[in-house]
């Protein structure tokens, strides 16, 4: 079986699928094609940190592409590690297990090769890059587009008058909020296959939570699969699916709602964090 990369299908040969139907005639042969759903499978993930210590103790996790997935979990369980994970940070380091990306195993990629391949993550504290231009931060991004869309037009998407940021300096003059939109243009310029989004809504206020929502939401509606990290019930609830990340396992994956209940329920106030009760946790 083969792999297309342009429309994400399994087949018997290798063709260009651009135009083909999921099943056609290729010399006198019927060829049958199966869309493949799940943009994203980790399997059995063990993770160690840079001082060998384990951080994920085996966590299995399927993101369907074109899915907003949250991963709900309270401060320390993981979230951020996993997603390091995914993107091939060498801070991290993988002891077992294997993460799938459209089919193809990239668990020995680098951040680079992954980048390539259309991943990338939107950090909960986005670096400073002391001194440089906001216009020169989002020139970075703009060697990984994947179309024409320019810094003015990402800024505007995000809620930003170019005319005022583009010259800004990214330093602490800069609200939270501003620096989070400003990180966010990044990913837009980027328009990535998957977009981890660590805690989005860190640093900011509550009237500026609304405003991120819609930035996730529209990231997603231009094709881009989402990964949302977050221990923000509000937040979770905008997702199609979650997964309750604990002690460095998924206790349990589901609808966003369903997912967000069991959080509450037995998590907001924990006081055995990364000790979970398999009972509690439903699965």
């Amino acid at each position: 079986m083969y792999l297309c990369r342009e429309r994400n299908i399994l087949c018997t040969e290798k063709f260009e699928h651009t135009h083909l139907p999921l099943k056609f005639r290729v010399n006198g042969f019927i060829i049958l094609c199966v869309m493949i759903n799940e943009i994203l499978k980790i399997e059995n993930l063990v993770v160690a940190n840079s001082s060998s210590s384990l951080i994920l103790k085996g966590v299995n996790l399927s993101v369907k592409r074109g899915e907003i997935h949250a991963i709900l979990g309270s401060n320390g369980t993981g979230k951020t590690t996993l997603g390091y994970t995914i993107i091939g940070s060498p801070r991290y380091r993988v002891i077992k297990g294997r993460i799938l990306f459209r089919g193809e195993d990239i668990t020995r990629l680098s951040i680079t090769e992954r980048a390539r391949l259309g991943i990338t993550m939107a950090f909960q504290h986005p670096a400073d890059f002391e001194g440089i231009k906001v216009r020169d931060y989002l020139k970075i991004s703009k060697k990984y587009s994947r179309d024409n869309l320019s810094p003015e037009t990402a800024l505007k998407m995000v809620g930003l008058n170019p005319d005022i940021f583009l010259n800004r300096t990214l330093d602490s003059s800069l609200s939270g909020g501003e620096r989070k939109r400003i990180e966010l243009a990044a990913v837009f310029l980027m328009r990535p296959e998957i977009a981890i989004l660590d805690e989005p809504d860190s640093g900011i206020d509550l009237m500026s939570i609304s405003d991120i929502a819609n930035v996730v939401r529209t990231l997603n509606k231009m094709g881009t699969t989402i990964i949302l990290i977050t221990h923000r019930e509000e937040l979770a609830l905008m997702a199609d699916r979650a997964s309750h990340l604990c002690g460095g396992i998924i206790l349990r994956s589901g609808p966003a709602r369903e997912i967000v209940d069991v959080y509450l329920k037995n998590c907001k106030t924990c006081d055995h964090v990364n000790q979970p009760e398999v009972n509690h946790a439903g699965v």
